[in-house]
């Protein structure tokens, strides 16, 4: 069945535009077809069109389901944003797919960005939270700077993850072993040029732990879903 997300479809029965095209012109749905709506809030709605319009195709509920995270906890990854962004939106792709509550772009003393329009991060989760069946659309937040990330309260396990030769290494120890399967979660992911040295000060002085996703040195969109993986994995492995 053809899924869809429209996040006031509760009250409004109708489509957005865009969905509501992609629905009639695309698809070439007609009244009477059956289709699943997501809220992003983590309901799913089986409904049924009433009318197939290509701007505003309105719909009936026959019924709804109440469809959370399977994973039970918070998962939030603080990433440095890439140069090229198409590198930075496959990340936000497979993490979604994957599984995540909260993206946090960040902007930090090595970034190689420092604005970031996240209108077209939000389009590439919708997809992907669709494509993968899912009902909860993560949150995007507007870019952020390291040290007010490493500021803000968190409860629950807090990692940075870096590979800087001229950094303190001995220290790091591996997410898969340090994650607590079930804890809410934050892990940061630096830019192309690594965290600089007080940065990764901050975060240790502030409880955050300094951890490794392996052997090879990642790039950054690489280690933001290696990052994802690992937690998934470990959770699977409880």
């Amino acid at each position: 069945m053809n899924r869809f997300y429209q996040p006031d479809i509760a009250k409004t029965l109708t489509l957005s535009e865009d969905e509501s095209r992609h629905a009639v012109k695309v698809l070439r749905l007609a009244e009477g077809d059956p289709i699943e709506v997501v809220d992003g809030q983590g309901m799913c709605y089986i409904v049924r069109i009433t009318l197939a319009h290509p701007k505003r195709c309105s719909v009936e509920v026959v019924e709804a389901t109440a469809a959370p995270n399977y994973w039970g906890h918070r998962i939030v990854l603080a990433v440095a944003p890439t140069k090229h962004m198409d590198r930075l939106e496959w990340a936000v792709e497979k993490c979604t797919e994957m599984g995540i509550d909260r993206f946090i772009p960040l902007h930090g003393h090595n970034s190689e960005r420092t604005t970031l329009k996240t209108e077209r991060l939000v389009r590439v989760m919708v997809a992907a939270m669709k494509q993968s069946l899912g009902a909860c659309l993560p949150q995007c937040d507007e870019m952020t700077s390291v040290m007010q990330v490493i500021k803000t309260p968190f409860d629950g396990q807090r990692f940075i993850a870096y590979c800087d030769a001229m950094l303190p290494r001995e220290q790091r120890k591996s997410l898969a072993r340090e994650f607590k399967p079930g804890t809410d979660v934050q892990v940061l992911i630096g830019p192309e040029g690594d965290f600089s040295p007080h940065e990764v000060e901050a975060a240790l002085a502030a409880g955050f732990i300094p951890v490794t996703l392996g052997e090879s040195r990642l790039r950054t969109e690489t280690a933001a879903v290696m990052a994802c993986a690992t937690i998934h994995t470990v959770d699977q492995m409880k």
